[in-house]
This record gives structure tokens, sequence and C-alpha cells, in this order.
């Protein structure tokens, strides 16, 4: 989850739409500005993409949560 500079909000969905990493991004009301899911096959991936949202222009501060798989979300239904 990502706050922004006030007005940002569109030049930086579309940087974040611009690393690999990044599967969706949504501007989003409340706490945080913006939500962005991004997924990786190696360990170093995510950390790779946590550091070019961080760096984007207008970004202000992140908050990274970690999804966990086998206890029944979406991801699990077969």
């Amino acid at each position: 989850m990502i706050n922004c500079i006030p007005s940002q909000e569109k030049n930086i969905i579309g940087d974040l739409n611009k690393i690999p990493e990044v599967i969706e991004v949504n501007g989003i009301m409340g706490k945080y500005d913006i939500i962005v899911k991004i997924t990786g096959n190696l360990p170093g991936d995510i950390d790779l993409a946590i550091s070019k949202i961080r760096s984007i222009k207008g970004v202000t501060s992140s908050y990274t949560m970690t999804a966990v798989y086998g206890q029944g979300g979406s991801i699990d239904k077969k």
C-alpha cells in the first residue's frame, strides 16, 4: 500500500505499471492512496520490486504485506 503526494496518483500508477513484477494497481480511498499487488519467482524479486516502488517520484511511504497461502484464501480454491 502506498501513500503519495496529493494529485500525483495518476503519474505514480503509470510508473507502477512499468514494473514487471507488478500484477495489479488500484487507486484507493482511506489511509493509503494506492494498492499494488506484486509477484516474483525468486526471493530477491520481491525486494527489488519494493525498492523500485519506493524510488518512484511522488511516493512518500509504503506498507508491505505478504500473503499467506494455504489458509483458505482465493488462491487456494480449485
